[in-house]
């Protein structure tokens, strides 16, 4: 299988991989080789993935992937903490820096599904402070915040009507 240049660096995926067995070693949890594999595609993608792209990423080296699996697979590796659900986009992402501090603040760019992972403690204590006064308490700890990335800025005022999802073949 040729393997695609502009994807991140095998190294960085592999040391990715051996960080997230070891924390599932640790919590006595087991990282099976579907779990494994699913967390690899989001972290070679780099980017966020849909269901379908996952599920169409699996079965070209799983032939045999059901969507159940794959989905199982999904809320396990998220219950540990080694991707993100990202409601803003309808996708996954992996997390880069599952063995370092949590991040509170996701920035999802709504135009691609590019994520960046932000930890701004003292600001998302805020949010949770300023959320308990309603009588409401934070689900997760991580903040969806919806976003352009630099790229869609760009393409972004030719389409200012925004939701027209044209997909242009390159």
């Amino acid at each position: 299988m040729p393997a695609t240049p502009r994807s991140p660096r095998s190294d960085t995926v592999d040391a990715q991989l051996g960080v997230a067995e070891t924390l599932c070693e640790q919590r006595g949890r087991r990282l099976t080789p579907i779990r494994r594999k699913v967390l690899e595609l989001l972290l070679r993608h780099g980017r966020s993935l849909k269901a379908y792209e996952l599920l169409d990423a699996m079965r070209a080296v799983h032939p045999g992937a059901a969507p159940p699996t794959v989905y199982r697979a999904l809320d396990f590796l998220m219950d540990e903490g080694l991707i993100h659900r990202l409601d803003a986009v309808n996708a996954w992402s992996a997390c880069h820096d599952a063995g370092g501090a949590p991040h509170d603040l996701l920035v999802v760019c709504t135009g691609c599904g590019a994520v960046a992972e932000v930890s701004d403690p003292a600001m998302s204590r805020q949010l949770a402070e300023r959320v308990a006064q309603t009588g409401y308490a934070l689900a997760t700890h991580e903040t969806e915040i919806r976003a352009l990335c630099p790229q869609c800025q760009k393409k972004q005022p030719a389409d200012d009507a925004g939701h027209h999802h044209h997909h242009h073949h390159h």
